[in-house]
């Protein structure tokens, strides 16, 4: 009875806590925070300087005694107290508009498949020391499922590639839970450390990450547009010390980007392979579903299409599927129960 009279006041939260971005959706307004996923650090005081946007601001600016830290690494929890902080400063925000103090929050939150019990225990143990009073996980391809509107508790078999930032999960979804799936260290944040390795050899140029990024999303591409894109883009000559501009085309993001590319349609190919028969037919009938930020890279979809013959789509705004899946389980206590992963805070206490 308690529990129900703390859910009915509580702001509940879905957290999709990833390796580039976090989101946060709170139950009844949508999505509130879509930040980057770090934390500046007085590394003299150890107070926390910036979280979110206003720290990516300050990568490569900063001076000796501050540091831009990411405490997510492929989808896993690499700095505890960092991350906690991040979380509270996220929760702390949500609670900010609201006048009267609310009862600490109920949490969804997603984590990457193939995640150990120990990491899981880690995402919840941040989640409860930041503030919330329960927490509740999901892996994320199942969450972007139901975000994407997929049939995930019928007998249909079901796709979902997540090309993110520190990973690149592929999963077939039936029955509410996860038949086949592969999990790749290839995704954004190597495809932007390419970049600048292209840019590096080909032009002797270094580049910082925020430039690459931009790059990345103005360029990135796997197939011929038609369209002769290009950029001018701004570094340090690693010959002469000296500033120097250059315009990058198109054409040779690709080239960077191809080996990535190919890695990624690799896996899917031999995800389809040891996927039951029945589930390969649901699939190319219903197609696969494309979420997470790169896979935005333009033609990803037409290239996935041709070498696997199945169709494909980018789902509408593929970057926060994963927190509105979870945000729709703040709503479905049935389904949420159905799917979540067990709890790590019993098992432990009872070892």
């Amino acid at each position: 009875m308690f529990e129900r009279w703390l859910a009915k006041f509580s702001q509940d939260i879905a957290v999709d806590l990833g390796t580039s971005h976090t989101r946060v959706a709170v139950k009844d307004r949508g999505i509130v925070i879509h930040e980057p996923s770090l934390v500046t650090i007085n590394t003299r005081s150890q107070a926390i300087v910036a979280v979110g946007t206003s720290a990516r601001d300050m990568l490569g600016k900063t001076p000796a005694h501050l540091q831009v830290i990411r405490p997510m690494l492929k989808g896993v929890i690499s700095d505890f107290e960092i991350t906690e902080k991040m979380l509270r400063y996220f929760i702390d925000r949500v609670h900010a508009d609201v006048p009267t103090p609310l009862p600490r929050p109920r949490m969804v939150m997603t984590v990457p498949l193939e995640t150990t019990e120990v990491e899981r225990k880690a995402v919840e143990d941040a989640a409860l020391s930041a503030g919330a009073r329960m927490v509740t996980l999901v892996e994320s391809p199942i969450a972007a499922a139901i975000g994407a509107g997929l049939p995930v508790m019928e007998s249909v078999g079901s796709m979902i590639v997540d090309i993110g930032g520190g990973m690149t999960q592929i999963a077939v979804v039936s029955l509410g839970g996860v038949v086949t799936s592969r999990t790749l260290s290839v995704a954004g944040e190597e495809m932007t450390r390419n970049i600048t390795q292209y840019v590096r050899d080909v032009y002797s140029l270094l580049i910082g990450e925020k430039v690459a990024e931009e790059v990345k999303w103005r360029l990135g591409s796997t197939m011929d547009t038609g369209t002769p894109y290009e950029m001018e883009v701004r570094g340090r000559h690693l010959v002469t010390g000296l500033p120097k501009q250059i315009i990058l085309k198109e054409a040779e993001v690709r080239e960077a980007l191809q080996r990535n590319v190919s890695v990624i349609l690799s896996s899917i190919k031999a995800t389809l392979e040891v996927t039951p028969a029945e589930l390969v037919a649901d699939i190319y009938e219903h197609g696969v579903v494309l979420v997470g930020g790169s896979s935005l890279l333009r033609g990803i979809e037409k290239t996935i299409a041709r070498e696997t013959a199945i169709p494909v789509r980018v789902i509408d705004d593929p970057m926060t599927v994963n927190v509105r899946g979870a945000a729709a389980l703040l709503g479905d206590d049935a389904l949420l129960k159905g799917i979540a992963l067990p709890s790590t805070q019993d098992a432990f206490f009872s070892s």
